[in-house]
């Protein structure tokens, strides 16, 4: 366990640079005093590390001392750095800290052209491991795409227009942008990319032609791709309809319920008199979406308000009623 430390504190330094103690310790997880011991085990077997003193101080290496990767080509190191710590590995009982010393040691022993390349996948590359959900489509134009992102070139597209667009539903336009990455939301590629001073995100299922073009541009100096998808996905959210209700609803299919996608409970209190039921306010995208998602629920849930909710449920279990009867 100690080995590992002690490689996981070289491999920090010289990747990092400066750190000082309070740093080392809360990223491997251990007291100031044993960092302070780790130093000296590895001073002591020629490792040349050294202490910086004052309040801007820490712990340092000798630049000129780096560990070497053989036996991996280029491309290969890179497909490994562009993995990214998922939650999926938390729920395996894998830490994030294992990932971490993992991405260290192939960073640490990577030549300088290829930390440089990894540094430029994290810019433009993002992974975005959260569903919405599934989807058959194809992306047929996606490594043209990738060369435009890659070779910051601007990118010449013909992009067709969402369905969910009734006025402009198929609708196909002409358009030069400027390519700033690519994310992957699960099984589906988007682009996004700066048009007219304005960043866009292009689904790259509904790019019908591309072609990358000559000229260069120039990257925004303070855009993060990461930071816009995050905004974006957020401002999406919010941009949804909401539809509030009020239900009663039994312990056990609340459970259920709150892993539901299109409803969101808002607060939860017990039912009075009622032992095992719960009285709850949520919020539906829609009337239809509310119906549909409380019918499935059986006896177990009933919608109090508003009375709209409650005559939709209604009819249409008196119609499945009907059906069966």
């Amino acid at each position: 366990m100690r080995a590992d430390r002690l490689l996981s504190i070289l491999l920090l330094l010289q990747n990092g640079g400066k750190l000082n103690s309070r740093q080392l310790a809360e990223k491997l997880e251990v007291s100031e005093r044993t960092i302070v011991r780790d130093m000296d085990a590895l001073s002591s077997a020629g490792i040349p590390v050294y202490a910086e003193r004052g309040p801007l101080g820490g712990w340092m290496m000798a630049e000129n001392y780096r560990t070497s990767l053989t036996g991996m080509n280029q491309e290969e190191v890179l497909s490994l750095l562009l993995t990214s710590y998922s939650h999926l590995l938390g729920e395996l009982g894998i830490p994030k800290r294992s990932f971490e010393a993992a991405y260290q040691k192939l960073l640490a022993s990577s030549p300088a052209p290829v930390r440089q390349d990894a540094e430029m996948l994290s810019e433009r590359i993002h992974i975005d491991g959260a569903g919405w959900h599934t989807s058959g489509e194809s992306f047929p134009l996606l490594k043209i795409v990738q060369e435009a992102v890659w070779g910051q070139r601007k990118l010449d597209i013909s992009y067709r227009k969402s369905d969910s667009d009734a006025a402009n539903a198929g609708a196909i336009s002409r358009r030069t942008v400027h390519p700033l990455g690519l994310v992957a939301k699960r099984n589906v590629w988007y682009l996004v990319a700066e048009e007219n001073g304005e960043i866009k995100t292009f689904r790259i299922s509904r790019i019908t032609e591309a072609a990358v073009l000559e000229e260069s541009f120039q990257r925004p100096n303070d855009f993060s791709l990461s930071g816009y998808w995050e905004q974006s996905t957020a401002d999406f959210k919010s941009a949804l309809p909401r539809y509030p209700a009020q239900i009663r609803i039994t312990e056990r299919r609340l459970a259920r319920l709150k892993r539901e996608r299109y409803a969101k409970v808002l607060s939860a209190e017990p039912e009075n008199g009622q032992p095992g039921w719960m009285r709850v306010s949520i919020e539906f995208h829609t009337l239809d979406s509310a119906c549909e998602i409380l019918l499935a629920c059986g006896r177990e849930a009933e919608a109090l308000h508003p009375q709209e909710l409650r005559e939709l449920i209604g009819a249409e279990a008196a119609a499945i009623s009907a059906l069966y009867r």
